[in-house]
């Protein structure tokens, strides 16, 4: 069982611990102050336990060609990459505002440091744990800088191979041993096909000391809720107020009708996931009053006979007698008094019985 560990003040994950649910709001808030918040809202009202940005730095994150590259996209905010990006990016009082707006709704608050410089002014504004996006993973210099600020660390591994997720295992662990990793596959929308939600149980083989989740980028809530069953411990899903709006990730994101029905729908789940011991259950003692069959006389048993196997049948029978899984340790058995056709064989009616206990 993976080992647990406080990733939100009072919030732990890993274990037994319930999963944690986090809206990816990233840059679907149009660079809309007021969006912002409304989706911050939401993903509260929805059930989720954080709302999550992404920051960036731009001069750092991007060289000054990537920023000047002309984008022509019909998702694009700005002639080029670099005017795209701006509009889309909250400056660092914005962020301060959105923090505080969280605390107030109530909701955990947090950010993709997309860049070093990012992650420092996130350190600075004290969210409580960094995300890695999967295009900084294999970024080991980052790694070993975000690990040593000491917050617990989510880390995507979208286009990661398992050999990189060993090495950032590796890098990670003796700086800070309070991180977990998402499987994810980096496409948006994403096909089921290719998901690989056995990566998950891969990650739980390799990684057994600290909790592995799911980040998706798919349609609908089917394979999240999947994720969830197969032990994701964290679960990341991008949310957007609509589908239609302009941008990349709106697509491939859940309007608030459908994160309101994931988070129903994992909670459904690690109900339903239960014990693991197998037993008859008191919810089920009325089906079996009712259905529940015994072993009875297939013929009339005279007084003194010892029993064979061709005397006895099961039926759903009146009173309860010996249950069907009984019927070979009545054979050798001998009666005490005479039983009817079709009656049921009882306690009484078999001479020195001992009855066994179920295990």
């Amino acid at each position: 069982m993976s080992r647990e560990f406080e990733l939100c003040p009072g919030r732990r994950v890993g274990g037994e611990q319930p999963c944690f649910i986090i809206a990816e709001i990233g840059q679907n808030h149009q660079g809309d102050l007021a969006i912002a918040k409304r989706m911050i809202r939401m993903a509260k009202d929805c059930g989720a336990d954080c709302a999550k940005f992404q920051k960036s730095e731009l001069e750092y994150k991007f060289n000054k060609k990537a920023l000047e590259r002309p984008y022509t996209s019909k998702h694009s905010w700005g002639k080029t990459y670099g005017e795209h990006k701006r509009h889309l990016e909250f400056s660092h009082d914005q962020y301060r505002e959105l923090k505080k707006y969280a605390e107030e709704v109530g909701i955990f608050f947090t950010a993709s440091g997309m860049d070093e410089m990012a992650v420092e002014f996130l350190h600075e504004l004290d969210v409580p744990f960094f995300k890695v996006g999967s295009g900084d993973t294999n970024n080991f210099p980052y790694l070993e800088k975000t690990a040593k600020k000491g917050r617990p660390m989510v880390i995507s591994s979208g286009m990661q191979s398992m050999n990189t997720m060993r090495q950032v295992y590796q890098i990670v662990k003796p700086i800070n041993p309070n991180f977990c990793f998402l499987q994810c596959t980096s496409a948006y929308p994403l096909q089921p096909e290719d998901v690989n939600l056995r990566v998950i149980s891969a990650y739980q083989s390799a990684f057994p000391d600290i909790p592995i989740g799911y980040s998706g980028h798919e349609t609908g809530i089917a394979i999240s809720v999947a994720a969830v069953a197969m032990g994701a411990k964290v679960v990341e899903r991008h949310v957007t107020l609509d589908k239609t709006w302009k941008g990349s990730d709106h697509q491939a994101s859940l309007e608030p009708h459908e994160l309101a029905e994931l988070v129903k729908a994992i909670r459904t789940v690690e109900k339903a996931m239960g014990s693991p011991v197998k037993q008859l259950l008191p919810c089920e003692m009325a089906c079996n009053e009712k259905l529940g069959k015994s072993v009875v006389a297939k013929v009339t048993i005279p007084e003194g006979a010892v029993l064979t196997l061709d005397m006895l049948t099961v039926k759903v029978g009146e009173p309860k007698g010996f249950p069907p899984e009984a019927i070979f340790d009545l054979v050798g058995q001998k009666v005490k008094k005479k039983i009817e056709e079709d009656e049921t064989i009882t306690e009484q009616a078999v001479e020195n019985h001992v009855k066994k206990v179920k295990c």
